[in-house]
């Protein structure tokens, strides 16, 4: 189920009604979790489930639900299975005939891809991108030759290198937004032409979760970087 990426408040009714009725909450990281759990005074009982322990926990829970138990997942912030551990359960749930309960709700992808500005009545997801430079490169010829709008997700110590990587890659008007901290105190949107944003962005150090929305096959023109102000 998705559960809130910054502000606490964004959680609906139904999530938080199903956290208190489950048995096990399977979390991400159950140290982040509980200081969500705790403001809204939820004591159910926490398991971990990360990428690290993935598989062996999947056969754990699966075993649990058919005897019974009311199992709910969550990831540190936004939706289970979009670049979080998720999707293994969702489908060895299916294999074991078990019809998941989806609770949707906020996510960072579709946050981004809105607050962008940029067409996305059609729009490719790349979560984060390979770190060794060969797969890199080939997934950033792949960005750069999409014919729809791209969001990438990205490590802040990463950030300045991949906007480097696509000015390099694209047109210079190619427009691109940074969504940083969304929905948190320090929420910022900085957008323009991909070679205006690198340079305004050349020598910054980043801090918490980023976002990357560009659109390879569209052209803005020159104008002004738009950019919210910095809290930090």
């Amino acid at each position: 189920m998705s559960t809130p990426i910054g502000n606490l408040e964004d959680i609906t009714l139904r999530a938080l009604r199903i956290l208190k009725e489950a048995d096990i909450i399977a979390a991400e990281d159950t140290r982040h979790s509980r200081t969500l759990l705790a403001h809204y005074e939820i004591s159910t009982r926490l398991v971990s489930y990360h990428a690290f322990n993935e598989h062996q926990r999947t056969a754990e829970l699966i075993g649990q639900i058919l005897d019974g138990a009311k199992v709910a997942v969550i990831s540190d912030a936004g939706t289970p299975g979009i670049a979080d551990p998720g999707f293994l359960l969702v489908r060895e749930g299916w294999k074991n005939g078990i019809v998941p309960e989806i609770i949707p709700g906020v996510s960072a992808l579709t946050f981004a891809a809105v607050a962008s500005g940029l067409p996305i009545d059609r729009f490719a997801f790349y979560g984060f991108l390979p770190v060794k430079s060969g797969r890199r490169g080939t997934v950033l010829a792949k960005v750069v030759n999409e014919d729809k709008t791209v969001v990438i997700y990205e490590s802040p110590h990463r950030l300045g290198k991949l906007i480097k990587e696509l000015a390099e890659r694209l047109d210079g008007s190619t427009p691109v937004a940074i969504v940083r901290e969304a929905t948190k105190l320090h929420e910022e949107i900085i957008r323009g032409g991909i070679a205006e944003v690198a340079e305004a962005v050349a020598e910054r150090s980043w801090k918490g979760e980023c976002v990357v929305v560009v659109s390879p096959h569209e052209t803005i023109g020159d104008h002004a970087t738009e950019q919210e102000p910095d809290q930090d």
